[in-house]
């Protein structure tokens, strides 16, 4: 009987090899276009988002009773 052994690799062995395949079948411009199709690219506006709810900073008196001091 012929045992054969798994080839296990990380999933960054496998993520390099992938980039390595895609790059010499597709070239660079073509990986990237092929690439960005997986990028979801997020939406709206992460600067205005971000001060829109904007809670004042806690007190040094709020921060003690959160750590129990």
């Amino acid at each position: 009987m012929i045992t054969k052994r798994l080839n296990i690799m990380s999933s960054t062995e496998i993520q390099k090899k992938g980039l390595i395949a895609l790059k010499e079948t597709l070239g660079i411009t073509g990986t990237i276009k092929f690439l960005e199709q997986f990028d979801n690219g997020g939406s709206g506006d992460y600067t205005t988002e971000k001060y829109e709810n904007d809670e004042p900073e806690p007190t040094d008196e709020e921060i003690r009773k959160m750590f129990g001091y």
